[in-house]
């Protein structure tokens, strides 16, 4: 009997985004250049760490969209897509039914806290708020075959930018 091969589950947090502004809407607040240059190390890390995505989905919000450009550019994917599940307040889960088609192994999604955090607590069946993602921090489960669902997933890393930057690198 073939065994099927883990299903893995990235998620990333977007890195430092501009302040609020009652003049701005939250949709359109970027990255600040500290974000960027923050975002950039982290993400050659991982990468360096193996940690490449057969697919990768980001919320549309400004800041989420260039931190999944950002991605691209260090070979964390090799395409972008955009999905409004992942804008804040939206709901993932459904979307990681149809976002995984056999050839994906491993799927990475960018996007806000606390709905990364609240996914992540979901699939392992921890309570509520019982994961937070920093800023550009990143968690990687292992999901069981089947549809995801609640209390099947093992959290397999939980990494801060400060666990990765070296010292002398842009931390904030």
């Amino acid at each position: 009997m073939d065994s099927v091969p883990p299903r893995e589950l990235l998620l990333l947090r977007h890195g430092i985004a501009e302040e609020r502004h009652p003049d701005r809407p939250d949709a359109g607040r970027g990255l600040t250049p500290a974000g960027r240059r923050r975002t950039a190390a982290v993400l050659e890390r991982l990468v360096a760490a193996g940690l490449r995505a057969d697919r990768l989905l980001s919320s549309p919000f400004c800041r989420a969209r260039q931190t999944a450009e950002l991605a691209l550019a260090a070979g964390l994917a090799t395409q972008l897509e955009l999905a409004e599940a992942l804008a804040p307040g939206g709901d993932p889960l459904p979307l990681l039914a149809a976002g995984w088609p056999p050839s994906v192994r491993r799927l990475l999604l960018v996007g806000h806290e606390p709905d990364l955090g609240e996914l992540a607590s979901r699939l392992i069946g921890a309570a509520p708020g019982a994961i937070r993602l920093r800023k550009t921090g990143l968690a990687l489960l292992r999901l069981p075959p089947g549809p995801p669902g609640a209390a099947a997933a093992s959290l397999r890393l939980l990494l801060t930018p400060r666990l990765l930057l070296q010292p002398g690198e842009p931390s904030g």
